[in-house]
């Protein structure tokens, strides 16, 4: 049962986010660019930084997922990598609403959305509306240019 009780009301700026990618750049991740020693080293600096505890709820878990946090200029129609950032699955889960609708865990990732945020369910899906109308947009760009300049900090 959710509960909705000490919520918060307004614009605030919420920590936890949905993420919806353009379906063209779906797939192009940095695992799927990089060797496998390269995606550990930089995912495994992400979970130093977090020290055990998630970077958006930290909360304290036993396994942290890699999470790359992209920002997309629609005027350049570019992708960039602004950060890889450790995060526990219930987040992870949230960000990636889109997938996670599709495993039937819709309830407990909007749930734990409005818990993270303690904000309502109509703010909560106010948000994902407006992540959802970014999303339409950014599909009618057809192929997107990737700026991984983030990566320079990790070339010695």
């Amino acid at each position: 049962m959710r509960d909705f009780t000490n919520i918060k009301m307004g614009n605030e700026k919420f920590k936890l986010k949905f993420e919806l990618v353009p379906d063209s750049c779906w797939y192009s991740n940095l695992r799927s660019i990089l060797s496998k020693k390269e995606w550990d080293y930089i995912r495994h600096d992400a979970y130093d930084r977090a020290n055990g505890k998630c970077m958006i709820c930290n909360r304290k878990v036993s396994r942290l997922e890699a999470h790359e946090v992209w920002q997309y200029d629609e005027k350049t129609c570019t992708q960039i990598l602004v950060d890889v950032v450790a995060v526990c699955n219930s987040c992870h889960q949230v960000i990636h609403i889109g997938r996670t609708s599709l495993t039937g865990n819709m309830e407990r990732a909007e749930d734990w959305y409005m818990k993270v945020n303690n904000c309502s369910y109509a703010k909560m899906k106010e948000e994902l509306g407006k992540a959802t109308a970014d999303h339409q947009r950014r599909n009618k760009v057809s192929e997107w240019k990737l700026d991984l300049s983030f990566l320079e900090r990790y070339i010695k």
